[in-house]
């Protein structure tokens, strides 16, 4: 089962997470029809997306997500609320490309090079907004690289997503840490030495999950357990309003020129379709 479990390590100075994330991108492969390569992209980002809700306080707050690359999946684009729901696409979910020499995915080319930008509605007049460029397209890196230069906060990422030939997700997540103000020289080594364990972290989880990763690596900590899961939340009445917003006038053009209007959320692919019928339904007080 999918989860996040956050402590503090080294004295309450590095604060730690550990994010199992199988079966979001499983359900994610499912919904996008994505390949390996395109499943590992926007694994990755969706589990580092997770991260950042996880920090998130009120039951509102949102984080957006957009990784903009010119790589040849396209952009990337995730959306992750308080509760840990999650849901994500790609521009172009069938990309493929050749193995790396090392026979691992290549995703520095499937992101290219661009910018993450992160925007955080959490009730305030207008949301956060924050935004580095993309260092290495291996996603780990552009996300801990956001963290210190939008945020202040060194960070260090390990995200990993393990597909099998079948096209199934058979391990994905990623461990993070970060380091609080005040924090020694020589805790801050010790934690650079955890993180460079788990640089094949999709086939530890494969192996033995989050939970016994916890355990086996950091036995003496308790940890705080949450549960996300890929959830969409769109809806009829929302794409309603979004049919609304085009005018009678409009609407009415689009459906007599093609017959409806066809509303197809890019989260979840579920489709939306208006007829003559229902628009008179819809602008009937308008």
């Amino acid at each position: 089962m999918d989860a996040i479990y956050k402590t503090l390590i080294e004295d309450g100075y590095v604060s730690l997470t550990i994010i199992e994330s199988t079966q979001i991108v499983n359900k994610a492969i499912k919904l996008h029809n994505l390949t390996p390569l395109t499943a590992a992209g926007l694994g990755r980002t969706m589990t580092a997306s997770l991260f950042m809700a996880s920090t998130l306080k009120n039951k509102r707050d949102k984080i957006y997500v957009t990784i903009s690359g010119d790589g040849v999946g396209g952009h990337v684009v995730v959306s992750v609320d308080a509760s840990l729901c999650v849901r994500g696409y790609i521009d172009n979910p069938s990309a493929t490309l050749p193995l790396k020499e090392n026979g691992k995915l290549d995703v520095k080319n499937l992101i290219g090079n661009g910018r993450i930008t992160v925007v955080k509605s959490m009730g305030l007049k207008e949301p956060y907004t924050g935004s580095s460029k993309i260092i290495s397209g291996e996603i780990a890196e552009d996300f801990a690289y956001y963290y210190t230069v939008s945020e202040q906060t060194p960070t260090a990422m390990a995200l990993g997503v393990k597909v099998s030939k079948s096209g199934k997700c058979v391990g994905a997540g990623g461990v993070i840490m970060q380091v609080m103000p005040g924090c020694s020289l020589d805790k801050i080594e010790r934690a650079e030495n955890l993180i460079a364990k788990f640089s094949s972290v999709s086939s530890i989880i494969e192996e033995i999950g989050a939970e016994k990763l916890c355990k086996e690596y950091f036995g003496e900590y308790v940890f705080d357990k949450y549960e996300p899961k890929y959830k969409c939340i769109c809806s009829k009445k929302y794409v309603d309003g979004v049919v609304v917003s085009l005018g009678k006038s409009e609407a009415e053009d689009i459906v007599n020129e093609q017959g409806k209007i066809e509303v197809v959320c890019p989260y979840c692919n579920k489709k939306y379709a208006y007829f003559k019928e229902d628009l008179s339904k819809l602008f009937i007080n308008k």
